[in-house]
């Protein structure tokens, strides 16, 4: 049940803004869901991880200027891997 639960979570969580794997792992752990349930069911949302990482790195450019690098250091920051903040930056018009 609490799976499920994780699972519906991060759904919505995905409905309204954009999360790297590790970040979202790390948001439902944060509202008390345990680590595994929580991977349980990032690993079930059916969530594009790039799109992810080009969705947040436009979100960063709607309110402040980055240079390219920038970008790919703040989204690995959030804990997008390398490759999907390359991605998402190069998506996004940097």
């Amino acid at each position: 049940m609490s799976q499920q639960n994780a699972l519906g979570k991060a759904g919505d969580y995905l409905g309204f803004t954009s999360f790297s794997r590790a970040g979202l792992i790390k948001q439902l752990a944060f509202d008390k869901f345990s680590t595994a349930d929580a991977t349980w069911a990032v690993d079930r949302v059916a969530a594009d991880w790039n799109e992810q990482a080009a969705k947040k790195a436009k979100d960063y450019l709607g309110f402040t200027s980055f240079s390219h690098s920038g970008l790919v250091d703040q989204l690995a920051f959030d804990g997008f891997t390398p490759a999907q903040a390359e991605y998402g930056v190069s998506k996004a018009g940097l």
